[in-house]
């Protein structure tokens, strides 16, 4: 019999991944606990005191709350969307037959290849043009959906969902939409959270479109964090507590959901 166990190797292997993705975290964390001679003084890797005393001057410095809420509105309403908005087009693409199917879907894909920056230009133009300068539709609405978002789900619907199962279901006398909400949608299941956490996590860090659109008083976080750092001097014990504040909220939402987030994997795997 095939020992499966995994070797020592193996484990050693995970550990050191897991250390070297968590370092980073623990090291924002423990600049943000001293002040800035951390970077200058003794090499040390025990927290200091001063963590509470920098936050503090973060939300002096900064709108953190208002900026914490735009980000939360503008992450979880782009994710909810281009989940829902991606499945729609990528069930569409998958199992209905149309003219100029393969023709939509080679454009889609293609918009992949241009630069995000090529369009900043007129589509601040055409924000401006709508009124929605400074405002937070400015930012949610042309991420509405996203091409790699119809890729993701086009792919995985294409082998999840059985032709005969899509049929049954017409001829059972069910519509276009409820065949797509109790046939693929259950389906997709897995494919959409895999989905929902990168669009979080891109909308949740997205900086430059949100630089450009937004204007000081209504900031999304990151857009909030870069004026920590703006002058001559840097305070990073400052700018690492702020970090260190909008990383928790991520921290804290991958941890409540990353048991369904595993579960739908594992479960899309082993029907797969």
């Amino acid at each position: 019999m095939i020992n499966r166990r995994p070797s020592f190797l193996v484990y050693g292997l995970l550990g050191a991944f897991v250390l070297g993705s968590a370092f980073p975290f623990y090291w924002s964390y423990l600049v943000a606990s001293r002040d800035n001679s951390v970077l200058t003084g003794d090499f040390t890797l025990i927290p200091g005191g001063n963590f509470w005393a920098n936050a503090t001057r973060v939300f002096d410095t900064i709108p953190f709350w208002k900026a914490l809420g735009n980000s939360f509105i503008v992450s979880g309403s782009v994710t909810v969307s281009v989940v829902l908005l991606s499945a729609l087009a990528g069930f569409a693409f998958a199992k209905l037959r149309f003219r100029g199917r393969g023709v939509l879907f080679l454009f889609v894909v293609t918009t992949l290849a241009v630069p995000t920056q090529l369009g900043i230009i007129p589509l601040y133009m055409a924000m401006a043009e709508f009124g929605w300068a400074g405002e937070l539709e400015a930012v949610i609405v042309p991420n509405l959906v996203t091409a790699f978002g119809v890729f993701w789900m086009r792919q995985y619907l294409v082998d999840a969902v059985p032709d005969e199962l899509v049929e049954a279901a017409r001829m059972d006398g069910c519509s276009l939409w409820r065949t797509f909400w109790h046939v693929g949608m259950p389906a997709a299941r897995p494919a959409a959270a895999m989905l929902g956490v990168f669009t979080f996590m891109q909308s949740w860090n997205d900086f430059l479109w949100p630089l450009v659109v937004l204007n000081a008083d209504n900031p999304t976080l990151q857009v909030a964090l870069e004026k920590l750092q703006s002058g001559y001097y840097v305070d990073y014990s400052l700018v690492l507590a702020g970090t260190t504040l909008a990383t928790i909220p991520v921290l804290i939402i991958f941890l409540v959901l990353g048991r369904q987030i595993v579960a739908g994997v594992m479960q899309g795997a082993v029907k797969g």
